[in-house]
């Protein structure tokens, strides 16, 4: 598959004098994956510049380069001031196809699980469906890893022609700040789109809040063409200004939650393995039993259902499907139980608002004492960990602090960081010793909370990834703990 250079650059990129006919036979941001024909992104990045990897790129076959103004090369230089932006417009030009319908979400949290539960949702109507996000891409006959929330724009717009050609016609995906901010989704035909909160997360790679809000608020200014539905959970305290940004791009909102106009939260009640929840949909009531745990996961669900609303579904069914959502892995996930009947869950949450949602959605289902074991990522932003401590202290009876992944800081300091505010916590620093600690306390009607990882297979230590299945690893602990008694 070749494109005319002049045909993928379009009209808002010159080529150099004599190029525009040279055939591009591939799109490459790695020089390392450079192959003879492809066009190379010289892209400025955070840990690495594109532009020192532009001989190596040529030396093995790249036929033009995409660069900031200023760089030459032994190949022909397409210069643009917006090379991230530039490259996404390449790359949707190149893989042409996508989906009919994109649903994209973007928030702190909630993310991952309100796609899945928008594919299920349209599946359950006959839609041709996937999800892509953190998860990998997610479609009824399975899921495939990708490792990444936003992938590249090389990479997201041959998904996006994969899955279209695949007969794939509704896709759900996540929108994370860095693919916002670095113009990985730009190209991609928004037809819908949504906010589920705003809270502390990335301040590692975003310079301050307001950066971070901004970078979000691109998905509605501009990614969602004007017109569009826009679905905005209101019980976030910045929903006010995605409401105003979204109406200002020209968007009709659609508004849900407690808060919500269109879309009212009136009562859950919490059964022991799902919640009743009674809300209005544009002033009529409904009353369904999610097979969920957690008030978090009946607004990623409702977010769902609006968004299925919005994409042409009728709202009866959609709300029918509610009541056979699946959850997700590693949200809220159950992992097993004690021979007396406690249950162990794992889940994300990795930041405080994450971890208090958690704890706050576990109590009403946990009749006696609720135990966690968690820790805060390394090379993250540090001021999540004191915080994460003073959320546990204050919301779990038993709080356990373990490694999480350390990546190449010390992971006794991180731990010294939760310990500060969270005191008579339990440190373990080896994750399984302290997940093999926290079964061993599970007495009848508590319930144990393995937080930070969630769906990840494996530990990031210094710089190697050490195999960790959470899931396995609790299968095995509880064997051996009924094997012992």
């Amino acid at each position: 598959m070749s494109h005319r250079l002049a045909d993928l650059i379009g009209s808002e990129l010159t080529a150099p004098a004599g190029a525009q006919d040279l055939m591009v036979s591939g799109l490459a941001l790695d020089s390392r994956k450079v192959k003879p024909g492809d066009l190379f992104a010289a892209l400025p990045g955070v840990r690495v510049d594109g532009r020192a990897f532009i001989a190596m790129a040529v030396e093995k076959g790249a036929a033009c380069v995409l660069a900031p103004p200023g760089v030459t090369a032994d190949v022909p230089v397409i210069e643009a001031r917006d090379p991230a932006a530039a490259l996404a417009a390449v790359a949707a030009r190149f893989y042409p196809r996508q989906p009919a319908h994109i649903a994209a979400v973007t928030g702190t949290n909630g993310k991952s699980s309100t796609v899945e539960f928008l594919r299920q949702i349209w599946a359950d109507a006959g839609r041709e469906a996937a999800a892509l996000g953190t998860l990998g891409v997610t479609r009824a006959s399975g899921r495939t890893e990708v490792g990444y929330t936003t992938p590249d724009a090389i990479a997201l717009h041959a998904a996006l022609d994969a899955l279209a050609g695949e007969g794939v016609t509704h896709l759900a995906m996540e929108a994370s700040s860095h693919g916002l901010k670095q113009r990985r989704m730009d190209g991609a035909r928004v037809s819908v789109s949504a906010f589920t909160n705003l809270t502390q997360d990335h301040l590692d790679y975003h310079p301050d809040f307001e950066d971070y809000f901004a970078s979000k608020m691109r998905l509605f200014t501009a990614l969602t063409p004007s017109g569009a539905p826009a679905v905005v959970n209101m019980d976030s305290d910045w929903s006010s200004r995605v409401e105003q940004s979204a109406r200002a791009a020209g968007l009709e909102v659609i508004s849900i939650g407690w808060r919500g106009r269109d879309l009212t939260v009136r009562e859950l009640t919490p059964r022991a393995a799902s919640q009743l929840v009674r809300f209005d949909w544009r002033g009529r009531e409904h009353v369904i039993e999610l097979p969920l745990i957690g008030e978090f996961q009946t607004a990623n669900a409702l977010g769902a259902a609006a968004m299925a609303i919005a994409s042409g579904l009728e709202p009866d069914p959609v709300f029918a499907a509610l009541e056979r959502l699946s959850g997700v892995a590693g949200r809220m996930q159950p992992a097993g139980v004690t021979a007396d009947g406690a249950p162990v869950l794992l889940d994300y949450a990795h930041t405080p608002d994450g971890l208090d949602k958690l704890l706050r959605a576990a109590r009403p289902h946990t009749r006696g004492r609720i135990i966690l074991v968690f820790g805060a990522g390394g090379d993250r932003d540090p001021s999540k960990r004191a915080a994460m401590g003073a959320v546990a202290a204050r919301l779990a009876d038993v709080c356990i602090v373990t490694d999480d992944n350390p990546r190449s800081e010390d992971p006794a300091s991180i731990r010294a960081a939760i310990l500060a505010a969270c005191p008579g916590a339990q440190e373990i620093g080896d994750r399984e010793s302290a997940i093999r600690a926290g079964i061993a306390m599970l007495a009848p009607g508590d319930a144990l909370l393995i937080a930070g990882k969630g769906h990840e297979t494996g530990q990031i230590v210094g710089g190697r990834v050490i195999p960790f299945d959470e899931p396995a690893i609790v299968a095995r602990l509880l064997q051996e703990l009924e094997s012992a008694s």
